[in-house]
């Protein structure tokens, strides 16, 4: 084991060669599209806005968990696993994906599906739910909430696995959120790519993350010694200290490709402000920002992530923190499925605001 470098910052091409070393499965588009929001960054005055197109990776209509998965299968693949126990909500863009990636990779996929309350009836099949039928995924759908309760669930339900004689590669979060971080700093480093490629240098990134998709962008920030702001818009709020968390996924994460690189907890820049009600439940700001870049761009965004979290931008340019000079990236983290299961609320809810 090599001894873990301090020094930097890194080159684009040392921070490649130093996720290099990790396996990885081939399974996301990559790179991903980076696309000029001409029209709807008019609308909003300026900054400039870019969007990176995540929600283009390819896997069963794709976003960000693709990525993630490139690394985490390759782990599990490693581990000699023949099954992958997962879980989160019963619309998870995560489950979906790594459904689908286990699908691809010959393994058995038992997906642990919290709904957070009692049934009120049968689950409908549909959104993600549904392709998660459709790519062979055993599902079983539970009342414990994303989170530590659901955590636990999951965890009972491998060791059952475990003692049928099954190889079991499972959700647990101190090994999985570091290995999936890694994706995002190679997320960066293509965003980075890309705008040099327009001559065009951001001022600041967008998205939608309170754990390793954002984690690894700040991981990339660091190795490279960027001043460049990243802003989370944070989907949920945790029962735990989420800047601190991120931060501790992003230190780890750099230590699985033999960096020394402890990122503090205050240098993680993430806001509650645009969760809504609650997270999976629609807000005002969430339905404008899925209209207006439809209606501008024709591109879709969902109701539970990407639309919360390009409503905080525009609340920022809102707010004056972006000028009209300015060039900002917004990463798409997907979840289009989602729009289908939500059609009802959408509908009134976007009519109500006669959008």
């Amino acid at each position: 084991m090599t001894e873990p470098r301090t020094a930097h910052p890194l080159s684009r091409g040392e921070l490649r060669e130093a996720i290099s070393c990790l396996p990885r499965f081939p399974l996301a588009h990559l790179p991903t599209p980076l696309e000029h929001l001409p029209r709807f960054s008019h609308v909003l005055g300026g900054p400039e806005i870019y969007i990176k197109r995540d929600d283009c990776t390819g896997l069963a209509l794709g976003g960000n968990k693709t990525r993630h998965n490139e690394f985490l299968i390759a782990d599990a693949l490693n581990d000699g696993a023949d099954i992958i126990v997962w879980g989160a909500g019963v619309q998870s863009n995560n489950c979906r994906q790594t459904a689908a990636a286990c699908a691809k990779a010959g393994l058995d996929c038992h997906l642990v599906l919290g709904r957070g309350k009692p049934a009120q009836g049968p689950d409908v099949v549909q959104g993600n739910l549904l392709l998660d039928h459709l790519v062979g995924a055993h599902v079983d759908i539970v009342e414990e909430a994303i989170g530590p309760e659901l955590d636990r669930r999951i965890l009972a339900e491998a060791e059952k696995h475990r003692a049928r004689g099954r190889k079991v590669y499972c959700w647990h979060r101190p090994r999985v959120t570091p290995l999936a971080a890694i994706s995002y700093a190679v997320c960066l480093l293509e965003v980075l790519d890309q705008m040099d490629d327009l001559n065009a240098v951001p001022a600041a990134v967008y998205g939608s993350s309170a754990g390793s998709t954002g984690a690894g962008l700040e991981l990339a920030k660091a190795a490279l010694g960027l001043n460049l702001p990243i802003r989370h818009i944070a989907p949920m709020d945790w029962p735990w200290d989420t800047q601190a968390d991120m931060a501790q996924i992003a230190t780890d994460a750099g230590r699985l490709i033999g960096l020394d690189l402890p990122i503090a907890p205050e240098c993680v820049d993430v806001t509650f402000e645009h969760i809504g009600p609650a997270y999976g439940v629609t807000s005002p700001g969430c339905l404008e920002a899925i209209a207006l870049l439809a209606r501008t761009e024709g591109i879709l965004l969902d109701p539970y992530y990407s639309g919360k979290a390009m409503a905080g931008l525009i609340d920022d340019i809102r707010r004056g923190r972006h000028t009209a000079a300015d060039q900002v990236v917004f990463i798409h983290t997907g979840g289009t499925p989602v729009l289908f299961a939500c059609h009802e609320e959408l509908t009134r809810g976007i009519a109500a605001r006669q959008l």
